[in-house]
């Protein structure tokens, strides 16, 4: 008895102290911050709400292939002869339960331009050497992609170093290069969309976009809630150091590229179709989890500029503050709730009554902005599956069924509670483990006079699968990687969740569209110049 007395006079202390000037400006300054958060969700679902509404129009005018732009006339043979030439680089690293279907939406574009594929491993001895090689047999009179092997980096991130040797390898009239990961879904018109929107802003240095992360049920995979196109020539050149500041010690392709885009004022935009599926690893566990978010505050630790590493720390203070201010109130809330649940157990406690009524009238505000929340995250993320349904009509739907919103919101307290500690530990470490290499930075970079102590490749020591994707690291040098019975049973699983049948029909369905539009395209040419 004497230890809940002790543990009630904790919560009735605790609780007189937040609903204290003090405490009680933390908790409004959280509900602020659920509100913030629920405002930019809103105003992204209004931007992609509008996409949504032009396509609707743009069918009702007549147009069966909205998804892929909203003018038909786009899709005359005088014009779509006249698109540029687009290399699609795709650095990869292993093999997971995702990465075929994700290969297959990305080489079955319908941009009507010349277009070229770029796969680019470290060695063969990756898994994801011999599995894309396999898909590409399949697909070599349709495409035109290449593997390509660029060897260990020496100099920066291996990710960045296989993207170099792909804009090295590209093809010479290539207008644009689209660097993208390999673990997200492209919709049959994004390469379309994105080189229509360059073409129509020349200013525009980079285009972007985000995915939509397809939680597979763990609670990791809540906690993680992806490519940029570029004009080819700035990497010909070494525009405003592009590729010097990429290949001397860089780390982040992302964080380096917008490091030179702010210091030379060049425009970054992100189109609304810009939204890409991200389907995560059904296995995806908590340790996996969290090297991802050390990997995402480790990048704060990198910078080209002594004005790239202040606003680099401007940044992990700010985060650091939004996150700890987020999480902050609801554990107030709980010793709040606890402690009402004490009071009302008690007698004889009037005398404390002020006190756990107004911290619950506290966690009652604190409940409503949450509810506001989630309600403006779920309305974004239901219009984000709408958008990606219209904008790929011969895949699969996605739905919403897949998102248990009482994770989503469990996982909005575990990552915004852990990012100060990645955070700090990033700083004071100044090391990580991405994909089974080691890398130390130094001064902001990957420096090269200390290469061998810099980046460390330690084959079977490290981790052996990478952290969303869930993909296997290492494989046996020319040839696929020997399974035991449990790994081909595992195999099996794996493409039992992910069927060739939908490949081969989404194969099958854009060979369809093609055939459609190449048929239609005369009968619209006809009638335009009868029109004319």
């Amino acid at each position: 008895m004497s230890s809940l007395g002790s543990l009630d006079a904790f919560l009735f202390s605790a609780s007189r102290a937040f609903c204290s000037p003090l405490g009680i400006s933390i908790q409004i300054q959280g509900y602020l911050i659920c509100f913030l958060l629920a405002l930019g969700w809103a105003c992204a679902a209004y931007v992609r709400r509008r996409e949504i509404r032009q396509m609707k129009e743009s069918m009702k005018s007549g147009n069966s292939f909205a998804f892929l732009c909203h003018d038909m006339n786009d899709l005359e043979h005088s014009k779509q002869a006249n698109l540029p030439r687009v290399t699609v680089i795709m650095p990869l690293k292993g093999f997971g339960e995702h990465n075929l279907h994700n290969w297959t939406t990305q080489i079955t574009s319908l941009y009507g331009g010349p277009l070229e594929f770029l796969f680019v491993v470290d060695s063969t001895e990756d898994p994801a050497y011999h599995s894309v090689c396999r898909l590409l047999s399949n697909f070599k009179d349709d495409v035109d992609a290449k593997v390509l092997v660029a060897g260990p980096s020496t100099t920066c991130s291996q990710k960045i170093h296989n993207q170099l040797v792909g804009v090295e390898r590209m093809h010479k009239d290539s207008k644009y290069v689209l660097f993208l990961d390999d673990d997200v879904r492209l919709h049959p018109g994004s390469i379309g969309a994105l080189t229509a929107e360059m073409e129509k802003n020349p200013e525009i240095f980079i285009q972007t976009g985000y995915p939509l992360d397809l939680p597979s049920g763990s609670l990791g995979s809540y906690c993680i809630y992806e490519y940029h196109m570029m004009h080819a020539d700035d990497f010909r050149t070494d525009r405003h150091g592009v590729v010097s500041e990429l290949r001397d010690g860089g780390y982040s392709d992302d964080m380096t590229l917008a490091a030179i885009a702010g210091a030379h004022k060049r425009l970054i935009t992100s189109p609304p179709v810009a939204v890409f599926p991200h389907p995560l690893a059904s296995d995806l566990t908590f340790p996996r989890y969290w090297n991802y978010l050390r990997k995402q505050t480790f990048v704060l630790e990198s910078y080209a500029t002594n004005v790239n590493w202040i606003m680099n720390r401007a940044l992990f203070s700010t985060h650091c503050y939004l996150s700890l201010g987020f999480v902050t109130p609801y554990l107030m809330a709980v010793v709040h709730i606890a402690a009402a649940i004490r009071f009302h157990s008690k007698e004889n406690l009037l005398e404390a009554a002020f006190y756990p009524y107004t911290g619950l009238l506290l966690a009652g505000g604190l409940a409503i902005c949450t509810v506001v929340e989630l309600l403006s995250m779920w309305n974004l993320t239901r219009i984000e599956v709408q958008l990606c349904n219209m904008l790929s009509p011969e895949a699969p739907p996605l739905s919403l069924n897949t998102y248990n919103w009482c994770l989503v919101f469990i996982a909005m307290l575990v990552d915004n509670g852990l990012y100060p500690v990645s955070a700090f530990r990033s700083h004071f470490s100044q090391s990580i483990n991405w994909s089974g290499i080691r890398y130390h930075l130094k001064n902001g970079k990957i420096h090269k006079e200390f290469l061998f102590s810099q980046i460390e490749r330690s084959k079977g020591k490290g981790p052996k699968f990478t952290d969303l994707g869930g993909k296997h690291l290492y494989g046996k040098k020319g040839a696929p990687p020997r399974l035991s019975i449990l790994g081909s049973l595992s195999r099996s699983l794996a493409q039992w969740r992910q069927p060739k049948k939908f490949d081969n029909q989404r194969k099958l369905n854009l060979m369809n569209l093609r055939t459609l539009i190449a048929k239609m395209l005369p009968a619209l040419n006809h009638e335009l110049c009868l029109g004319e």
